[in-house]
């Protein structure tokens, strides 16, 4: 037969304390293809750490250890998990069988590392199952299954991937007689199809079904004799993986594994819903945080924006005059009519009206009061923003014929209209010695400068300057930017055309929309300074995560083992604890990201004045965030699963 197996001088040491334990003592061992060898010996003899070094689930502390001529000491572990793939199967006296999936899909895993197609994995594994006459067990759980039948749910998955090595711990350990002895003959049966088969057993009864007893006591071994004549070795077999993935292809075999490492990451967390939940819950109160905080900051900035334009927004008030304060500049008359109309024809401006003012004393009946008398074209109030409460603005009719119609301020309409008895629309109003006819009322509106409890009147700006000033020159013109220009650059306009018109620059120019913008960069700044606190929620969310996929990983152990006995690369590992991760993250971002809309619902049901608006951005960036929360956050429990000894993990039950 041709030599599958050389140890020389193999020596396995364990640290214990301050001292080292010797389990195997320079052992020298060749095992041939084909051969059915038992390897026989007391608990603590060191047979199954023998058994575990030749499956390549560890590696000896000293000597050499050849498989196929192939040293294995100078592998990666990837290279390992390789061999374990390829070469070996393994059926172990706890079956361990994966609890979450039926016996089909228990069988089907090693073919998966391996690259096999999913529709010829699932052929081969119900033949297995049917030759094993499990045909009708193959959608059965393992905990639905007695112990024969898992032990040969676990025979089928050794030869899944077409083992040229079978290595059985102690196969009859946990069984009935009956169901021995039917394990022992399908070992026979495999033996005698070509398959070398190594046993490790304390039972001399199940030694005896070999055709060589190895016996090893206190790591050396002390027997090693023939136990039945030998056979022609027989002819070599192609295994099955070799083909299967050329067949399957290098991208189909990462697409399998990665479906696998998915479909393993649902069912564990589905198993394990409540804990799942609370892994959840950190993120779902992180996302929901700022989404909603963000949310709330476009809607409050949105609502200050609209309070703002009371004010009127984008405009340019020019006043005659270097600054405020300067004491010439009553008697700069330069300032006109001509100039607002010449504004009026620039393109950037959307609205332009002169201003003049003075003071007078309001009469109605036996009221009266002291109120500002503004002067105002009939564009002012829609330069400014102003709304009606009652009646109608005058027009440019009314500015033509120096028209005596009044528009007051609901301040003015409190003063002298207490009783309400009656609408003020319609009604004389004596201003100074001058009848006026009130033709609207106007909303509340905030004032940009100084108290907004002024009564204020606003009559056409030609009626003010010929029946109260007596002048033509203006206080001041409000020019309204459209929309789409920038105010800044308007004013540089403005200034520009208005002192090649006077030939110097006798005015000076208030921007308003400088208020806008500092309220709107304070807003923004409580924006995000709230959105970092909810962001510190997320982070601590993240770190939730990492401790729970720490327990669920030491939880697993034994499923990590048995997977990297069957082939399972490291990144194999990593994937699969990673892609949980990011799963927990995501679907905790998506219900965040829900509970951030049920938050804006709520508030729209409590407060019809104000709208959360949701930022497009903000959502997307939120997903994004809790995916990387998963990476980031699960990358660490992930690469500690990845790193496990598998017989170490195989180990813990």
């Amino acid at each position: 037969m041709a030599e599958l197996i050389r140890l020389e001088k193999l020596r396995r040491e364990f640290p214990s304390g301050e001292d080292t334990i010797t389990v195997l003592k320079d052992l020298d061992l060749v095992i041939e293809a084909g051969e059915m060898v038992a390897i026989v010996g007391a608990s603590g003899s060191g047979k199954s750490t023998l058994m575990n070094i030749l499956g390549c689930l560890d590696r000896a502390t000293a000597g050499s250890y050849r498989i196929s001529g192939r040293e294995t000491a100078m592998l990666e572990p990837d290279e390992l998990a390789a061999l374990r793939r390829e070469h070996f199967g393994f059926i172990f006296q706890r079956y361990h069988l994966l609890g979450e999936l039926d016996a089909l899909a228990n069988v089907e895993i090693p073919a998966i590392y391996a690259g096999m197609t999913p529709r010829d994995r699932r052929a081969r594994a119900a033949d297995l199952l049917d030759r094993l006459g499990m045909s009708d067990r193959t959608d059965h759980r393992p905990g639905q299954l007695s112990g024969g039948q898992q032990q040969r749910v676990s025979i089928a998955r050794a030869l899944m991937n077409g083992a040229n090595v079978i290595l059985a711990d102690e196969p009859t350990g946990a069984l009935d007689k009956h169901s021995g002895e039917e394990v022992l003959r399908i070992l026979e049966e495999l033996n005698a199809e070509g398959k070398t088969i190594i046993i490790v057993t304390h039972d001399m009864n199940v030694a005896s079904r070999a055709r060589r007893i190895i016996e090893i006591s206190d790591g050396v071994i002390i027997s090693d004799r023939a136990n039945a004549p030998e056979r022609p070795a027989p002819a070599p077999v192609a295994t099955a993986a070799a083909e299967q993935t050329r067949r399957g292809g290098y991208l189909r075999s990462l697409a399998d594994r990665f479906k696998e490492a998915l479909r393993m990451a649902v069912l564990a967390m589905a198993a394990h819903r409540l804990r799942t939940f609370l892994t959840m819950l950190g993120i779902i109160i992180g996302i929901a945080s700022v989404v909603s905080v963000v949310a709330i900051g476009q809607g409050t900035q949105q609502q200050v924006l609209a309070n703002i334009s009371n004010l009127g927004t984008n405009t340019l008030e020019i006043f005659a005059g270097r600054s405020f304060g300067d004491t010439r500049s009553a008697r700069i008359t330069t300032l006109v009519v001509a100039d607002a109309e010449a504004l009026a024809r620039q393109s950037y401006v959307a609205a332009v009206t002169p201003t003049v003012s003075t003071s007078a004393t309001l009469r109605v009946g036996s009221q009266e009061a002291s109120a500002l008398v503004n002067g105002v074209g009939e564009q002012y109030f829609a330069a400014r923003g102003t709304k009606l409460a009652e009646g109608s603005f005058f027009d440019a009719a009314s500015v033509r014929n120096r028209a005596t119609d009044v528009v007051i301020d609901e301040n003015t309409r409190k003063t002298l209209f207490a009783d309400g008895a009656s609408s003020p629309v319609g009604q004389v109003l004596l201003i100074g010695n001058v009848p006026a006819r009130i033709v609207g009322v106007t909303q509340p509106q905030q004032g940009g400068f100084g108290s907004s409890q002024n009564l204020s009147v606003y009559l056409p700006y030609t009626t003010v300057q010929t029946r109260f000033l007596g002048t033509m020159s203006l206080r001041s013109i409000t020019v309204r930017v459209a929309d789409e220009v920038d105010t800044s650059l308007a004013e540089q306009d403005v200034t520009r055309f208005l002192t090649q018109r006077h030939g110097s620059q006798d005015f000076f120019i208030l921007n308003t929309d400088d208020i806008r913008q500092t309220i709107t960069s304070t807003t923004q700044m409580l924006t995000l300074l709230i959105a970092a606190i909810a962001v510190i929620s997320l982070v601590v969310g993240g770190i939730g995560v990492m401790n729970i996929m720490l327990v669920s990983v030491s939880e697993r152990v034994s499923e990590i083992g048995v997977r990297m006995a069957v082939g399972a690369r490291q990144g194999d590992i990593l994937q699969q604890f990673l892609i949980e991760a990011v799963l927990v993250c995501l679907i905790g971002g998506l219900c965040g990201i829900g509970a951030a809309f049920g938050i804006g619902q709520l508030v729209q049901a409590l407060s019809s004045d104000f709208t959360l608006i949701y930022s497009t951005t903000s959502i997307v960036a939120a997903c994004v965030c809790s995916t990387l929360i998963g990476v980031v956050f699960g990358f660490l429990p992930a690469r500690n699963a990845s790193r496990l000894d598998p017989v170490v993990a195989l180990s813990r039950d």
